[in-house]
């Protein structure tokens, strides 16, 4: 994107505006003035009666294409629209959202505090909280877990009590705060296309899914090789790598033989975004308790 941050394109972007703004009054004024004309309609007619006359605009309606031609102008001197040029009042996006920001800390910064000095598991029986948390976690988590944080495919459902990285009060804050990510690598080079069914198959036997016995007879000497390192000899997963339990019968990627053959031949890649420079400690503090409420152990 270098060759768009010159100051080429500065000049370009303001002469284009400019030029176009300027178009429309000249055109306005062409349409405007009335000519001299052979005849008093076009000649066009609807409806064996219906004319259409060779009038210029009705004066009012002009004047008020002119009034928005004059707002665009002031409008491009006061705010940001001509290239890098930030308007005489100094006005940003960025300006504008610390700002409100800082009011809206201001009005619930107090409230948010109050839970700040009591234990997640604690903040998370009250409904109060828990309805600040919502709000948080509809406008920063909801895009990926959804509004009801059930997940889709790819997505953890944060309301099964089944975590990859741990439902722990203290693990689930530090998801929401530091982010993570796992890899899953590819084993489909290593295995071959035989092997990795094969594979597949006692994985699936795992959580007592149907599957071929005797390719899963098969397989289980491979996953011992290649899989245990990461979800254990049990196939029970491990918390400290985001390993998936793959006995429980839940799938982020979905089940089956064949999902499960593309995510061991291709390997999974999944990144969860830290919001510690988005969210203050007070907020993640409520979200965390809010995201821990969805699972916990009835109060």
């Amino acid at each position: 994107m270098s060759q768009f941050s010159n100051s080429f394109w500065d000049f370009y972007i303001a002469v284009v505006s400019l030029a176009s703004i300027l178009a429309c009054g000249v055109f306005l004024k062409m349409q405007s003035v009335r000519k001299a004309v052979e005849a008093d309609t076009t000649g066009h007619v609807w409806d064996e009666d219906l004319q259409e006359y060779n009038n210029p605009m009705p004066r009012w309606w002009a004047w008020l294409f002119y009034v928005t031609i004059a707002f665009s102008l002031g409008y491009l001197v006061l705010y940001p629209g001509l290239g890098s040029y930030g308007g005489m009042l100094g006005w940003t996006q960025i300006g504008q959202y610390e700002q409100e920001t800082r009011e809206a800390n201001a009005q619930f910064g107090p409230l948010h505090e109050k839970y700040a000095k009591l234990e997640i598991a604690e903040v998370a029986k009250s409904p109060e909280a828990l309805a600040i948390g919502q709000k948080l976690f509809l406008n920063a988590c909801s895009q990926c877990h959804a509004s009801d944080a059930r997940g889709s495919r790819g997505f953890p459902n944060l309301t099964d009590k089944d975590w990859l990285w741990g439902g722990t009060p203290e693990a689930i804050r530090t998801s929401i705060a530091e982010g993570r990510r796992a890899v899953m690598p590819p084993f489909g080079p290593t295995l071959g296309e035989t092997a990795t069914r094969e594979v597949a198959h006692y994985v699936l036997s795992l959580s007592g899914a149907a599957h071929d016995q005797t390719a899963a007879s098969r397989g289980r000497e491979k996953f011992a090789q290649l899989c245990t390192a990461c979800h254990g000899a049990d196939g029970k997963g491990n918390p400290a790598l985001g390993a998936p339990n793959l006995t429980d019968g839940i799938w982020l990627h979905g089940s089956g033989e064949a999902a499960i053959v593309e995510q061991i031949t291709k390997g999974r890649q999944n990144q969860m975004p830290a919001h510690k420079d988005l969210l203050s400690e007070t907020k993640i503090h409520l979200l965390t308790a809010y995201v821990y409420s969805l699972s916990a152990p009835p109060r």
